[in-house]
């Protein structure tokens, strides 16, 4: 495996959170935990998939331009 790329979802910062639970399919939480490995060998930091989900969700908001627009 290559890893010498970066991901698209960069370092975590450091976050105040606010706790959510939600359901998805056993094949999201595979792809999920498979994203959280690759994760943590591409940045060195051992990292589970809970703790990606809101940076996932985030950067997928920031990056809605229709989102975007019908806020304005």
């Amino acid at each position: 495996m290559n890893t010498t790329r970066k991901l698209r979802l960069g370092p975590l910062p450091d976050t105040q959170t606010v706790k959510l639970t939600f359901t998805c399919s056993a094949i999201l939480k595979t792809d999920l935990d498979r994203y959280a490995a690759l994760h943590a060998q591409t940045y060195g930091e051992a990292v589970d998939a809970a703790t990606l989900i809101p940076h996932m969700l985030e950067a997928f908001i920031a990056g809605d331009r229709n989102f975007k627009r019908l806020l304005k």
